[in-house]
């Protein structure tokens, strides 16, 4: 877990255990900076998380309030603009990765459209079933560039494929498209989420692109209605 998300961490407990009150500002960055030993833009980055979740408000020239009780976030609801991944946004829980499929293949049209590849670039075709203390929670399936992403492996697809691209590729993600909707079920949510073939999925539909501009991954993640949800908090500034 990065420092911003573990300083991000505590200032939400503070926030429940009532040492910020609701409706009263947070110490200035300057000062957070200070106690935990971080640059202001580290302490940006956590509150900015904590903004996304719905706990804070920033107000230009005024500093950051903690909001009433406002939020709606559930045990394994993400926010829709986070870009952490499954094992981060669930740190107090065991995370772990079932590989369903792994293989290399030359993109189809459709595919090459939404990555930017030509008809020879080959990509990753990946199925992963994540699981929440051993708990089946999503299905993932994703597509990336062989050519942005190598020497990936089975043993990395274990763990999060995010913290190998962003701690040993040093890749940066830049923005995505994200696409939520309801769907029924396919073969894989039979087998390995529990559907029934009338059960409601949840569905989001992502294209990543890292700092540089290059579509970085084409990913579809997969849920049982009632075990996952996102959400998204909007401001006037």
């Amino acid at each position: 877990m990065k420092k911003y998300q573990l300083i991000a961490n505590t200032i939400k407990q503070r926030i429940k255990d009532g040492v910020y009150p609701q409706q009263s500002f947070l110490p200035k960055q300057e000062e957070l900076a200070e106690e935990f030993s971080v640059s202001k833009i580290t302490i940006k980055s956590a509150l900015d998380q904590l903004e996304r979740e719905g706990f804070v408000y920033k107000e230009s020239g005024l500093g950051t309030m903690v909001l009433s009780n406002l939020s709606l976030l559930g045990k394994n609801d993400s926010p829709v603009n986070s870009f952490t991944g499954l094992s981060a946004e669930n740190d107090h829980d065991q995370v772990t990765s079932k590989v369903l499929k792994f293989e290399v293949a030359f993109p189809s049209t459709d595919l090459r459209e939404k990555l930017n590849l030509e008809e020879n670039d080959p990509v990753y075709e990946i199925v992963r079933l994540r699981l929440v203390n051993n708990e089946p929670l999503v299905i993932e399936h994703t597509f990336m560039p062989v050519s942005q992403v190598p020497a990936l492996s089975k043993k990395i697809l274990e763990g999060s494929i995010y913290s190998y691209l962003h701690k040993k590729l040093h890749i940066k993600f830049g923005g995505g498209f994200r696409r939520i909707k309801a769907d029924l079920p396919d073969e894989y949510d039979l087998k390995y989420l529990g559907a029934s073939e009338n059960t409601p999925i949840l569905e989001i539909e992502q294209i990543v692109w890292t700092n540089s501009g290059v579509n970085i991954e084409y990913s579809r993640s997969r849920n049982l209605f009632n075990k996952r949800s996102y959400i998204m908090v909007e401001t006037s500034h």
